[in-house]
């Protein structure tokens, strides 16, 4: 007996002994983030104040490796590359999702929120499940929401009204949406992505293209567009994603750790970071020499008298599940209309 005490303690010694060695060797989990965010936008600061909450809540075991400003390409092309795993994470405007998960396009619909705030509600209440089922379904596990802002038009001329559109060439995102919509306004719709559209200016190949002040202004894009119109066009969602194998991959702490990291900064917080962040670069536009026309709300409401009855057809051609994702919609905006 005396001896299997000695044997005993001897394997528990090296056991403590070897534990911290174990520990120290084990490497963590590396995770690529692709990011548009220009540097020194609020998305850096955001992106990066996370990775480093993620550093602090994982105890070490996570890193998030950031690639802003497109580093890696542009946001239609990541994503995909997100949804085959080659990169592990990042944040998407809607627009660039809903190329991915046709449905998702309707969440950008011009002029069909009321207010940045009822999106918020309709988001939070009735569609982030619905949304994560989709991208799931995908291959993509939706993290959290963010905002990138209000969708204003931007050009060489303002755009105050419906006839100013007609027969100008309007630079859109691809989605069906946005092409029905240039499309009913007399404009020639031409596919680009953000990263184009400077050139497309410069070049003649767009007159008019639809974008949030932050990228406006912090891109350079208010060089080769010097007038911004504010029409309030739509409030666009960022959703952070991430390859859901990789996701599924990680220890039920790790998981957590992801969780309480977006949880140190909520999605009402990051929102209203964005938004502030947004009316200093619309008057750092102007300092510039740029030029902001507000639209009035005769003149805005002349625009959702246009595309109101574009709705339902924009619905139909989002997909097999359109229809009833527009429901689940207009569900939670009488929702959140009761809430007030």
């Amino acid at each position: 007996m005396e001896h299997q005490s000695i044997l005993f303690a001897a394997a528990a010694a090296l056991v403590l002994a070897v534990a911290p060695t174990a520990a120290q060797e084990s490497k963590p989990v590396d995770l690529r983030y692709a990011s548009g965010a220009p540097p020194k936008t609020v998305w850096a600061m955001q992106v990066e104040r996370f990775a480093k909450n993620v550093d602090d809540e994982s105890r070490g075991t996570l890193k998030i490796d950031i690639f802003p400003n497109s580093q890696l390409g542009a946001e239609t092309d990541t994503l995909q590359q997100v949804a085959r795993g080659r990169i592990d994470m990042g944040g998407f405007s809607m627009n660039a999702v809903a190329l991915l998960v046709p449905e998702l396009s309707l969440i950008a619909m011009p002029f069909y929120f009321h207010s940045p705030a009822e999106l918020d509600c309709v988001l939070d209440t009735a569609l982030t499940q619905p949304v994560a089922e989709l991208l799931s379904a995908r291959g993509i596990h939706l993290l959290s929401w963010n905002e990138s802002g209000m969708l204003d038009l931007i050009g060489k001329k303002p755009f105050l009204l419906p006839a100013d559109i007609s027969g100008v060439k309007a630079g859109t995102y691809g989605t069906k949406v946005y092409t029905t919509f240039w499309s009913a306004l007399g404009a020639n719709p031409t596919q680009m992505n953000a990263v184009e559209t400077s050139s497309g200016f410069q070049t003649g190949l767009v007159d008019v293209y639809a974008t949030v002040a932050t990228f406006y202004v912090a891109s350079g894009l208010g060089k080769a567009a010097p007038v911004l119109t504010r029409l309030d066009v739509a409030p666009l969602p960022i959703a952070s994603l991430m390859n859901k194998a990789v996701h599924d991959k990680l220890t039920p702490e790790q998981q957590q750790a992801l969780r309480r990291a977006h949880a140190r900064a909520p999605a009402a917080q990051l929102r209203k970071e964005v938004r502030d962040f947004e009316a200093t670069m619309r008057s750092l536009h102007e300092r510039n020499g740029g030029q902001v026309m507000k639209a009035s709300s005769e003149q805005r409401e002349a625009w959702r008298r246009v595309v109101e009855p574009l709705y339902a057809g924009m619905a139909q051609a989002a997909g097999p599940g359109g229809p009833k994702f527009f429901e689940q919609m207009e569900a939670g905006r009488k929702t959140c209309e009761k809430r007030g």
